[in-house]
């Protein structure tokens, strides 16, 4: 149990530094759980409990293939340019609906592919515009965390905790969108104050905005259609989990097969746009943590924290949110939710009515919420940062902290009065 505690401790350090590719460090954890014994091959591939969470894995994958094919029909430069137009070319208004837009569609869709789609389209954004493209990623990638917290396939770790405590893509539509929708309308308009001397452009700039044809961004519009059709579809056969019984993983998958089927596409226009490294890392985590499991080192840490909160659910709850919200800003909210949901759910047990699940929504939002704290904090803030650098654009870790910090503090402090209020 020792060693596997220290392997897995030797690995988040190694993450937070940054200087190894984390695929690496997880796969070579796993590995190393596997010399030692702490788990194999039956374990690690065939267990629910103690393996790789193939729903997870599955239902990423599958929703990135859908919004691979997506991309190809030019549907995202076509919002991009009919918000700014909208907006008149007024950087302040324009990013207001990009937020906006970046959050609808990480609800939708998935935070980090929805950063991976806005990040290319807003550097196009901030060409026309004639300002600087680091507020507006910025801005996207906050509310990008904020809005994907809404939907159970909103955010990586959502799709986590639904798998390990049984809950639906309505639970959490019910129990997290409303108040996501009360901290987007809060944390908008102060990102918008807190970049306002940054966002400002000339009466030309506005202009020549106004002459650009968004229609021509779209490439493919026979495509979009049976696109819009399939999108639709898997939506509503999310929603409906609960009265059909088909697990969103096998939606998403039966999905991305009719689309790929009816688009005419090649394997290579759409494979290309998988996020294979997000999907390999999760999967080594996911053996990292079952090792846990079965060594009993969890099931100990969650004896103590029974010992500690001494059955007071409402002081279990509040921990969780703040814990969440600080490790998951330090290390990153992917590998702390895998690392607490067996934790979560033995803390859970016996809690019924409306506080049968009030812990796992504590972790919810502290993950969530907290991985806009630092670059490291969440999936969606490493693929932002990746795609700048490659167009030439650095943000460094503090200036990302400077704002995202603020973020973070403001919309945690407002989850905790809705969840005593609501859940106590």
């Amino acid at each position: 149990m020792l060693i596997a505690i220290a392997i897995f401790a030797l690995v988040y350090a190694a993450i937070a530094t940054e200087k190894i590719s984390r695929i690496a460090i997880v796969l070579g954890g796993a590995a190393a759980m596997v010399v030692i014994g702490a788990t194999d091959a039956d374990k690690a591939f065939y267990s629910h409990e103690t393996g790789i969470d193939w729903d997870v894995i599955f239902l990423l994958l599958g929703m990135m293939i859908i919004v691979s094919v997506i991309h190809k029909t030019g549907l995202f430069e076509f919002l991009a340019i009919k918000a700014i137009k909208r907006s008149k070319g007024n950087p302040k208004v324009a990013v207001v609906y990009l937020m906006i837009l970046t959050a609808l569609a990480s609800a939708i869709l998935d935070n980090v592919t929805t950063i991976l789609l806005a990040v290319p389209m807003t550097l196009i954004v901030c060409k026309h515009l004639n300002v600087s493209p680091v507020v507006f990623i910025l801005a996207e990638v906050f509310v990008s965390n904020i809005g994907g917290a809404a939907t159970l396939v909103g955010d990586p770790p959502n799709i986590i905790i639904a798998s390990k405590a049984n809950l639906t893509f309505n639970d959490f539509l019910i129990h997290m969108g409303p108040m996501v929708l009360v901290v987007l309308a809060v944390i908008i308009p102060l990102i918008v104050f807190l970049f306002r001397r940054e966002l400002i452009n000339s009466a030309i700039d506005r202009e020549h905005v106004m002459q650009l044809d968004e229609r021509s961004f779209l490439r493919d519009r026979n495509l979009l259609k049976k696109s819009l059709v399939v999108l639709f579809g898997v939506m509503i056969a999310f929603t409906l989990h609960s009265v059909i019984h088909v697990e969103p993983a096998v939606v998403a998958l039966f999905g991305a097969g009719i689309l790929v089927g009816i688009s005419g596409l090649k394997p290579r226009d759409y494979v290309q746009d998988i996020e294979w490294n997000t999907l390999i890392f999760f999967a080594g985590l996911f053996i990292m943590v079952g090792a846990l499991v079965n060594v009993g080192a969890l099931e100990e840490f969650a004896t103590f924290l029974k010992e500690l909160f001494g059955g007071d659910t409402k002081l279990a709850a509040s921990s969780i949110l703040f814990i969440s919200a600080v490790l998951s800003g330090l290390i990153d909210n992917i590998p702390f939710v895998a690392s607490m949901s067996p934790v979560v759910g033995e803390l859970s047990q016996g809690l019924v009515a409306r506080q049968e699940h009030v812990l796992w929504w504590s972790l919810a939002f502290g993950a969530d919420f907290g991985g806009n704290a630092t670059i490291i904090g969440a999936s969606a803030n490493v693929v932002a940062i990746g795609l700048a650098a490659k167009a030439g654009i650095k943000i460094s870790f503090w200036k990302f902290a400077k704002y995202g910090v603020l973020v973070t503090l403001i919309s945690v402090s407002m989850a905790y009065p809705y969840l005593m209020l609501f859940y106590f």
